[in-house]
């Protein structure tokens, strides 16, 4: 019988742990949090009462990705089907809510692992270097839950943000480096961009960096690039209370403004739609576009993300964003695959909609 995992079966939970694995255990605090108010499906494989194996799978609210995070049969119930049976449940569960895609991380080194995967549908599609914690390498796979759909992702790298305010610096680097592999990816760059990028002042403004100061980073650093706002003021001036700060916002921005106009940097004052976004990919640009984060995080706050690809039904993005405190990793933020009517209405933010994207080239 497979059923979802409930606070009683976690002393069984922990002790099937330690016997299936030697490192990168989940601990009992986090079956806990998985099974009272994760974002997260935890079932249970039960013979004759005994919890025989486990399968965790873990959502990204706001897109269709489901992370097979992790999958244990104990020693005495293997070779039964169970994992097998784990595994569809598992798949089932993403699909009963509106899933289409699976990922998993396994060491790269464990070819059976990957062989029994490979048998049911999922796919290799990229390596990360020293994942686990003994510094072996992971191998990401993926498997469609719709077998008609197939992403339209060109491969931009991905970078993590590594400060709260830093989603639009690190959202720019991964556009350039996917244009230009001498672009570092690294966290000098990424504070030099906000330095240069940023209309913060004395912790007033949206938090981060807004679409011209971002522009004027790419532009810097020799791409074309093309600027789509909702209206010429500063975004989110509104929000800040003390006129002296909203005036040093302005000026920063109007600064911003011209330097833009000087180069020549075309500027539409009206949204990017998916349409304009798609054509500008396929012609080989990258997309950055300002988001609400509700959707994904809960939070309110303004938020830079990069479109990887498009296809009939999804946009796909790369988050800067990693929620760690919810277990999420890589492979959680990479690629994520978010239906199109969702995007739209992401797209936007504040009670004005206010909106922004650009589009990043190589220089011609």
């Amino acid at each position: 019988m497979i059923r979802a995992a409930i606070r009683q079966d976690i002393n069984a939970l922990v002790a099937l742990e330690s016997r299936a694995f030697e490192t990168d255990r989940l601990s009992r605090r986090s079956f806990r949090r998985m099974i009272d108010k994760a974002h997260a499906d935890l079932l249970v494989a039960c013979e004759n009462d005994v919890l025989a194996g486990y399968v965790l799978v873990l959502y990204h609210r706001g897109t269709q990705l489901a992370r097979l995070y992790s999958i244990a049969v104990d020693t005495d119930f293997r070779g039964k089907g169970i994992g097998g049976r784990l595994l569809e449940a598992g798949e089932a569960a993403a699909v009963e809510r509106g899933c289409v895609f699976m990922r998993l991380e396994i060491r790269d080194d464990n070819s059976a692992a990957a062989a029994l995967y490979q048998q049911a549908g999922y796919e290799p599609f990229d390596s990360i270097a020293h994942y686990y914690e003994d510094d072996a390498d992971a191998l990401r796979m993926e498997k469609s839950l719709g077998r008609h759909l197939k992403p339209a992702i060109s491969r931009v790298p991905h970078y993590a943000q590594t400060t709260e305010f830093t989603c639009g610096p690190a959202a720019l680097m991964m556009a350039m480096r996917a244009l230009d592999e001498s672009i570092p990816l690294d966290r000098k760059l990424e504070l030099r961009l906000w330095r240069e990028s940023t209309t913060i002042f004395m912790t007033s403004g949206h938090g981060g960096c807004g679409p011209y100061g971002l522009a004027l980073g790419a532009a810097h650093r020799g791409f074309d690039v093309e600027v789509f706002v909702s209206e010429p003021a500063a975004l989110f001036v509104d929000t800040v209370r003390s006129e002296e700060k909203k005036e040093v916002i302005r000026l920063v921005h109007e600064d911003m403004a011209e330097e833009i106009a000087r180069r020549g940097i075309p500027v539409s004052f009206e949204p990017a739609t998916l349409e304009t976004l798609e054509a500008a990919h396929d012609a080989g640009g990258i997309a950055l576009v300002l988001i609400s984060s509700w959707q994904l995080y809960r939070e309110k706050f303004p938020h830079w993300v990069v479109i990887t690809g498009f296809d009939d039904r999804f946009v796909y993005t790369h988050d800067p964003y990693i929620d760690s405190e919810e277990g999420k990793t890589l492979l959680d933020a990479s690629d994520m695959p978010i239906r199109r009517d969702t995007f739209a209405n992401m797209a936007r933010y504040g009670r004005n909609a206010q909106r922004a994207a650009l589009i990043i080239r190589k220089a011609q």
